[in-house]
């Protein structure tokens, strides 16, 4: 089976991307820059220069294709807006999907999306689900509610450099999941017909708050974290601000997402009847603490390394050679 895979440069595309070709799938990528995808075409991955906001690219990169796996999202820096890519993009796609009679068509969007329509992108995101679900394709819609990929940025790496952690006031907790084992289920979804036409929650183990995850990576790393509380009324206010201005149009709708952390309404669901479908097990599914193990050994082990390649070159210095 060939599957295009779209947003295949993103934390989760290329994850999805890596596991179809680990199980012999034969991937097709939707990419804008072949030479950021280059990497993607390294691993065995065939690249097609397209773009979802232009209709006519797609028709092409779906010729040949079986299923579509569809992860493509706005960055916060892109030039293009959430609107034109996660809502118009993906109408496009869907559109072209039915056109090219794609067998099967697999959908990112956001857990509890339809519960926040003041928020553009979770809002957008609900959209797309009812268009899919009415579009006559033969869908599987997944629905994560985090990565543990963000969290490195957000935590770990401040903690590291000793700069400060900024945490609203009392955020709800997030069940965060490896990209690489929300891959597995986009993957399976490809051979799972119990799947088809259906939502499915894709989450971790359990829900961890802010202060939870500071005080895990404070015991891994053996650092304190110096931590900055954010009043929700300051985030609001800048919020007002970016969004005067279009090129940080995007920093303003994901700001907008700060009103849901800011609930303390945990975000999480129930996993029993996806991991059943989908036919894995929990016991497969990496955990928060074990993932922040690994990261900080490595990272740690690295900082050694360089001390000592420092400190080594610093008594190189000092030595002093006889005259002759």
């Amino acid at each position: 089976m060939k599957v295009l895979v779209v947003g295949a440069t993103g934390t989760l595309g290329r994850q999805i991307a890596r596991r179809a070709l680990d199980e012999g799938y034969e991937v097709r990528c939707l990419v804008r820059s072949q030479k950021k995808a280059a990497f993607l075409k390294e691993w065995g991955a065939e690249l097609v220069t397209g773009d979802l906001c232009q209709p006519e690219t797609l028709k092409p990169a779906l010729e040949g294709v079986s299923a579509v796996i569809d992860a493509a999202t706005a960055r916060a820096t892109d030039a293009l807006s959430i609107k034109e890519v996660d809502w118009q993009g993906n109408i496009n796609l869907i559109q072209a999907a039915q056109a090219a009679g794609i067998e099967r068509f697999i959908f990112f969007s956001i857990l509890d999306a339809e519960k926040y329509p003041e928020v553009p992108l979770l809002e957008i995101k609900h959209c797309v689900e009812d268009y899919l679900i009415q579009s006559g394709l033969n869908y599987t819609i997944l629905r994560p509610c985090g990565f543990f990929q963000g969290l490195i940025g957000q935590y770990a790496i401040p903690i590291l450099e000793g700069q400060s952690i900024w945490v609203m006031g009392d955020t709800s907790p997030t069940a965060y999941m490896d990209t690489q084992d929300i891959a597995r289920f986009a993957v399976r979804a490809l051979s799972t017909p119990e799947s088809e036409k259906q939502s499915f929650p894709v989450v971790g183990p359990r829900a961890w708050s802010a202060d939870e995850i500071i005080k895990l990576c404070e015991k891994l790393s053996g650092r304190e974290a110096k931590i900055t509380r954010v009043p929700m009324g300051v985030l609001r206010g800048a919020r007002q601000v970016t969004r005067f201005f279009q090129w940080t149009k995007n920093i303003s709708d994901r700001l907008a997402f700060a009103e849901v952390v800011a609930t303390g309404t945990p975000l999480t669901a129930d996993m029993e009847q996806t991991y059943k479908t989908f036919g894995l097990t929990p016991s497969e599914t990496t955990t928060l603490e074990s993932y922040l193990q690994e990261y900080f050994e490595r990272i740690l082990k690295k900082l050694k390394e360089l001390d000592y390649e420092k400190q080594k070159k610093k008594s190189e210095k000092k030595r002093t050679y006889p005259r002759f």
